[in-house]
């Protein structure tokens, strides 16, 4: 369903990825392991959209994307990929289902249906009766969860994690290694990870190591 073939990113004269090939298919968990600096993070970026190769394409769902710009990307992204990042980057002001419902609004989902859908997923994850706590009431593996329900409000095709478990004890970063495969199976959800956890990686359908800017192994 995603597939990205020579990518090419370079900051100045600093190479960071040196010609990367990947794909994946529906429904696959794939977790991207390797040392602090070897393209990771910005491997994920540019699968997501939030950074553009200097060479290469990045095929998604048979889109792409590389080729759409400005309107046409972001509307791409809000409804076609979810992210969860290490910090959960919830809205202080906003309580977890105002939360959870922002990328529905953004894509002009009407307001009674946004709500209807974000209680299904708080439901889903066990927080039905923290609807309407703000982040500051919610524990660190209760705001992840938020996080993750936001994530796939819009039923995106992909969901892409940066060190989702980074910021988490061993027992919430546990739950969350298995919610992520829960979701796999009952809604085949698609997810690329990228991880320093050596647990969340030895789960995953597949290993992909990076090192140096190229995939040295998968």
């Amino acid at each position: 369903m995603l597939k990205a073939e020579g990518i090419k990113k370079s900051y100045g004269n600093l190479a960071i990825l040196k010609g990367v090939d990947f794909a994946v298919s529906q429904g696959e968990i794939v977790s991207i392991v390797g040392a602090s600096g070897a393209g990771k993070s910005t491997l994920l970026h540019i699968l997501g959209t939030l950074d553009r190769p200097d060479a290469g394409s990045v095929i998604l769902q048979d889109t792409e994307v590389n080729k759409l710009n400005g309107n046409a990307l972001s509307a791409f992204r809000n409804r076609n990929i979810g992210f969860v990042f290490q910090f959960h980057h919830l809205l202080p002001e906003f309580t977890a289902l105002e939360n959870i419902c922002i990328p529905a609004f953004i894509a002009g989902t009407a307001k009674k249906q946004a709500e209807a859908r974000a209680h299904q997923l708080l439901d889903f994850f066990g927080l039905g009766a923290r609807a309407g706590h703000k982040p500051s009431a919610l524990s660190g593996g209760e705001q992840q969860r938020v996080a993750i329900a936001r994530a796939l409000i819009n039923d995106p095709g992909i969901v892409l994690a940066d060190e989702p478990s980074g910021n988490l004890d061993s027992a919430n970063a546990k739950a969350l290694h298995h919610l992520f495969f829960k979701l796999r199976d009952d809604f085949n959800q698609t997810f690329i990870i990228v991880t320093h956890n050596e647990d969340l990686a030895k789960m995953s359908d597949r290993v992909v190591t990076m090192k140096d800017g190229m995939i040295v192994s998968s």
